[in-house]
């Protein structure tokens, strides 16, 4: 097996761990190059420094984007330099970060929003109103226009009001803690699609350059087996 020198490394490795410096994308070339002036294209460097540089390669470009690298970014690089899953469920996470006046907000809130309520408070409107006018009539406590109805109608609006935005609010923040995690994950799936295409085009250049061994190869071979024929030929004549 042909052994070639790492020159990041000075270490011998088979030829097959190893790319030579033609074979690397310009902007990766230039960025080795930058570190290792003396690295060329004949050069060769290890599939596992190669790799490293890679990742450089990825930062480099998210610094170049947006100049300064933002905490979910650095997040994002060192999982892929870790090999860490960013994908899980993070609803466990929240809802137990959540105090009791969430919960009870959110319930408060729930119950606001529902069918429940509608009909439930229609129906308290009515049977007051029912009392009120028939049942009561000569003694009632709440005659018409019905002023402590609307005084326990506004205490009711200005009380659920601010319990709604809270709820709300907090929802707010848990889709923001959602979409910043999704922007994590495709980011890093993004930059592993680019690593990915970097290592498919390292192999099909190797792919390629195999090809053309086994083709000089026949073709060396069928210059044997013609000089043979020849040869056969001319001592037949003769």
């Amino acid at each position: 097996m042909r052994k070639v020198k790492c020159h990041i490394t000075n270490r011998e490795l088979p030829a097959a761990d190893a790319v030579a410096g033609h074979q690397l994308r310009p902007a990766m070339l230039k960025m080795i190059q930058s570190e290792h002036h003396n690295f060329n294209g004949d050069s060769y460097i290890s599939l596992d420094e190669l790799m490293k540089y890679r990742k450089k390669f990825m930062e480099h470009m998210l610094r170049a984007e947006g100049k300064e690298l933002s905490k979910l970014e650095r997040d994002v690089l060192k999982s892929v330099n870790e090999n860490e899953l960013l994908v899980q469920n993070i609803e466990p996470a929240l809802d137990k970060e959540l105090s009791l006046g969430d919960r009870l907000a959110d319930r408060i809130a729930e119950f606001g929003g529902s069918w429940t309520f509608i009909i439930t408070f229609f129906s308290f409107i009515v049977l007051w109103i029912g009392i009120n006018i028939f049942i009561l009539a000569s003694r009632s406590f709440d005659p018409y226009p019905f002023i402590l109805l609307n005084l326990i109608l506004s205490c009711l609006a200005a009380i659920q009001a601010p319990i709604i935005m809270m709820s709300q609010n907090r929802q707010e923040a848990k889709d923001r803690i959602r979409s910043e995690h999704d922007y994590k994950i495709n980011l890093k799936a993004e930059l592993e699609i680019r690593l990915l295409h970097e290592k498919i085009d390292h192999l099909l250049l190797q792919q390629n350059q195999r090809l053309m061994e086994i083709q000089q190869l026949q073709v060396d071979l069928m210059d044997d087996i013609l000089e043979k024929l020849n040869h056969k030929t001319k001592d037949k004549n003769a």
